[in-house]
């Protein structure tokens, strides 16, 4: 029995979240106590989206996302209200480092996002040459850049400090995030935080200075508050699903359900899953959309009044990435992999190279370490497909190759996983912040419909719950209106 039917027995909006990846599962979950049905349907045979874990010598290992800011609620209240408080496990050693003109070098302890405050730290740390140096101080007497618009993170701060400052240290921060490249990035969108703060000020290491602790001189800047859970991250799906499951009995989780078509219904939404040949159709008085910008073009495309929206969705491109995890014995690193002082490296895309960064699992997770160190080898910058087309063995080799000259490890691994992830991670190219406005107003405008996920305020796992909670709020208050009215009719 579907939809509206079956509601009218249970009393309960039908609200209908499509995509399970982890937006959509928040969505569920915090929908789970109030006075509505949940159904979530996934095109997919798994749930979490780029979530998930799985051993690799014995330890369980993130293949896809791991950590998220602990020191903000947005991000750990929904892991809090899901019991899992007291897994939260904090980073035993955050910083980068990066391996360019011949060696692995420590990023300049005062920057912000990659881009450096203090020309001297920007000296000593040795990522940039003499050269690149003497170009960087000339933000610092440089006049104020007027922009009209949004430009490119390499218009920008190349043009305050200098190509080589985004080469080197810019650029490896933005492929570590976004897996894109800083001539196609928004400079609003990706360094938002600068990009605003550098409205107050001339220069732009004086707005990453502004940004960043005062250190007295020989302190270290205090460590980044990351976070992750006992198990990984992709131990947290699971957990959504279940409480979502147990909230209610009405509630449904499904997957292989691809939603084929959204159409409004006079009272509401009709979602039509599964082939054209034999469709299901389930009414619904709400829908949340947490998919990425594609399946959601076609989803709106049938949609009276969303063809702003559905352009804006034509407009974003997405990066496919490649994680490579390798385990190796203790004794192969020498010198030991847990005294060097970094938890991994980033490498810029200038220096050729296959893999674009490195984490040592086993130091930034000190409860993972034992008998084996894990590293993480992400590959995949935007238009990188020929390099990930290459199958699992070729990509093994080439991480392992490459790590053995940057840092010396011997041997060779005693395990390996190769995850790879398609269409991973939307570019935030220039124009962005445009095309979500005009996607948010456009969907806004559609009674009981709303939208989540990584495409709209950041990529990260705790920035996309957040948005579920946003869209979570939008149709409740859009349920709740439509009552208002009928009641009063």
């Amino acid at each position: 029995m579907a939809g509206t039917e079956q509601d009218q027995v249970s009393g309960k909006p039908h609200v209908v979240v499509i995509g399970g990846g982890i937006a959509g599962l928040a969505a569920a979950f915090l929908l789970r106590d109030e006075p509505v049905r949940v159904t979530v349907l996934e095109a997919s045979s798994r749930l979490g989206g780029k979530l998930s874990v799985s051993e690799v010598a014995g330890v369980a290992v993130d293949e896809g996302a791991e950590s998220l800011y602990a020191n903000r609620r947005r991000t750990t209240g929904l892991i809090q209200d899901a019991g899992l408080g007291g897994t939260i496990r904090p980073a035993g050693e955050t910083a980068s480092a990066i391996w360019t003109r011949g060696g692995i070098r420590r990023q300049p302890d005062r920057q912000f996002m990659g881009v450096p405050c203090d020309m001297d730290d920007l000296a000593r740390s040795g990522v940039v040459s003499a050269e690149g140096v003497d170009r960087a101080r000339q933000d610092l007497v440089l006049p104020s850049f007027d922009r009209e618009g949004d430009v490119s993170v390499a218009d920008h701060v190349g043009g305050r400090f200098g190509q080589e400052v985004v080469d080197r240290l810019v650029e490896p921060f933005l492929a570590g995030v976004f897996s894109g490249r800083a001539a196609d990035l928004s400079f609003e969108a990706t360094l938002t935080p600068l990009a605003k703060a550098s409205r107050a000020h001339v220069s732009l290491a004086d707005a990453a200075g502004s940004l960043v602790p005062v250190l007295a001189e020989g302190q270290k800047p205090p460590p980044v508050r990351v976070a992750t859970l006992d198990g990984g991250f992709g131990s947290l799906p699971p957990v959504l699903v279940r409480q979502v499951l147990a909230s209610s009995p009405d509630a449904s989780i499904r997957t292989g359900a691809p939603v084929r078509e959204l159409a409004r219904r006079a009272d509401g939404w009709r979602v039509t899953v599964g082939p054209a040949a034999a469709p299901e159709h389930i009414d619904a008085d709400a829908v949340v959309v947490a998919t990425p910008a594609g399946p959601s073009a076609r989803l709106l495309a049938g949609v009276p009044g969303t063809s702003a929206a559905v352009a804006a969705f034509e407009e974003v491109p997405y990066s496919s990435v490649a994680m490579v995890t390798l385990a190796y014995p203790r004794a192969a690193f020498p010198g030991g992999l847990r005294d060097r002082g970094y938890a991994g490296y980033r490498v810029p895309a200038v220096e050729g190279r296959a893999v674009k960064e490195v984490t040592f699992t086993t130091v930034k997770w000190p409860h993972l370490a034992g008998e084996v160190e894990i590293v993480r080898c992400s590959m995949g910058r935007f238009g990188e497909e020929g390099l990930l087309q290459r199958d699992d063995g070729d990509l093994v080799a080439l991480a392992a190759a490459e790590l053995a000259e940057a840092t010396g490890v011997t041997g060779v691994p005693v395990a390996t996983r190769v995850s790879r992830w398609q269409d991973a991670l939307p570019q935030y190219t220039v124009g962005h912040f445009e095309r979500v406005r005009r996607i948010r107003e456009t969907v806004a405008a559609q009674p009981g419909l709303a939208v989540c996920g990584a495409l709209y305020d950041g990529v990260g796992v705790g920035v996309c719950m957040a948005s579920a909670r946003q869209a979570v709020e939008q149709v409740l208050a859009g349920i709740g209106q439509r009552d208002a009215v009928a009641a009063g009719a």
